[in-house]
């Protein structure tokens, strides 16, 4: 992970090349929507208050796990004991960006979405709440966490919620195979180069032209800045936007040209 410092100097270096987080300038008719449409959507919906209710509740949670986390990122390599609270602090994602992942599946009517890393359940939340004919898949590798998470969708009332726990590298194949193709595609399990490309090209035969991928915290390292790189730059990938706390992959055959974007967020 990159220091505090690090962090800020790419932060500075996002800002300096984003395009206006309004939109103007920007010539894709796709992307001007996105950004109008969903970036910029400040209407309050109901499920934000009742899933930031919730998270405010896990951050008050001091429950102590027995975790153990194969992947790199939001918890620490091994076996260790951590208070959900301290969980909710460091792994869930924050509220600007939960509500972006709500408006995301609302906006393109994402009727499948695969999340890898559950955590708390919070991202799953803001996803499956957008509508709840759409079906949320989530993988988790730490049933403790999982555990937690499952609390969630209870106190939710979210019915259209699928846990899978178990190591991705044993539960993602079948995951794939058993379901139709995935709308939306939400990338947050493994912080670590290898194990994310991996994941990301697992998903790729099952992309439609429709389909997206959300990769998220691809500054958080260097690693994750060079597996995003090599993720924008496939192939298959025909457009790409960067906004900074994620990237978003799309593959829509109208684009005959591969277009890269950077927005303020």
């Amino acid at each position: 992970m990159y220091s505090k410092s690090r962090l800020a100097y790419q932060w500075i270096q996002y800002v300096f090349h984003a395009s206006n987080a309004r939109g103007h300038g920007i010539h894709s008719p796709f992307v001007y929507e996105l950004v109008r449409e969903v970036l910029q959507d400040r209407r309050s919906y109901d499920a934000y208050r009742q899933i930031e209710q919730v998270k405010k509740s896990l951050l008050r949670d001091h429950r102590i796990l027995q975790v153990h986390d194969p992947g790199a990122g939001s918890i620490p390599e091994g076996s260790i004991e951590k208070k959900v609270s301290a969980i909710a602090g460091r792994s869930v994602s924050s509220k600007k960006f939960g509500r972006l992942l709500f408006r995301l599946a609302n906006y393109y009517h994402a009727r499948t979405i695969i999340e890898m890393g559950s955590s708390l359940g919070i991202s799953a939340a803001y996803l499956a709440s957008a509508d709840s004919s759409a079906r949320v898949i989530t993988l988790e590798g730490s049933p403790p966490i999982a555990g937690i998470a499952k609390e969630t969708f209870h106190q939710l009332g979210l019915k259209n919620i699928d846990m899978v726990c178990g190591n991705f590298d044993e539960t993602l194949d079948r995951v794939i195979v058993e379901n139709p193709p995935a709308d939306l595609v939400f990338l947050d399990g493994n912080h670590r180069k290898k194990p994310l490309l991996a994941y990301f090209e697992k998903f790729l035969d099952k992309m439609t032209p429709s389909s997206g991928i959300i990769i998220h915290d691809i500054h958080w390292s260097r690693e994750m800045e060079e597996a995003w790189g090599i993720i924008r730059d496939h192939p298959r990938v025909k457009m790409s936007i960067d906004i900074f706390s994620a990237g978003l992959v799309f593959f829509r055959e109208e684009f005959q040209v591969k277009q890269e974007f950077m927005i303020r967020f």
